[in-house]
């Protein structure tokens, strides 16, 4: 029993960070990918404490076919000095070129954009799971809430006929 809850170490699930639940709620998720970002020391430690805050972001590739990641809240590093990094700056993605070819070519689809899924630790490095989704309108979310309600229904039925 003592390894029952170990996660291995290329699970990124491992060392979440912080997660964007909205997106699942507001987007359906077309396609997922990993990137890594490029922080600065004081936004690495801050992340590992949990000081950060994906609700808000999306991700925008420019002209240049670079990938950035707007709206994304990593909050000061307490024990920082006066080289602490801003709030809320815009952070280069890392990513072939490649997939930001193609990412930028679906995204100029109409209803298509980027959303950032999960921050997390993957061999000691920060990396951000981001997603290809399309927007949910609202009769897509009762949908998913109908489903989900009959799933949780259906789960507990099948528990309480086992307990028998």
């Amino acid at each position: 029993m003592a390894g029952k809850n170990k996660k291995k170490k290329n699970d990124p699930g491992a060392g979440v960070l912080a997660t964007n639940r909205k997106a699942l709620r507001d987007y359906h998720i077309l396609e997922k990918l990993e990137a890594g970002i490029v922080l600065s020391g004081t936004e690495v430690k801050s992340c590992k404490q949990g000081l950060i805050s994906v609700q808000e972001g999306y991700v925008h590739v420019d002209d240049h076919m670079e990938c950035w990641l707007v709206g994304c809240t990593i909050q000061p590093y307490e024990h920082g000095n006066i080289y602490n990094h801003p709030s809320t700056r815009e952070r280069k993605l890392l990513l072939h070129k490649k997939e930001i070819e193609r990412l930028h070519g679906k995204t100029r689809e109409k209803g298509l954009t980027i959303v950032p899924l999960k921050v997390y630790l993957s061999r000691g490095k920060v990396k951000v799971r981001i997603g290809l989704a399309k927007g949910k309108n609202v009769v897509d979310k009762r949908d998913t809430i109908k489903k989900r309600e009959s799933d949780r229904d259906s789960q507990r039925a099948m528990r309480n006929f086992n307990d028998r």
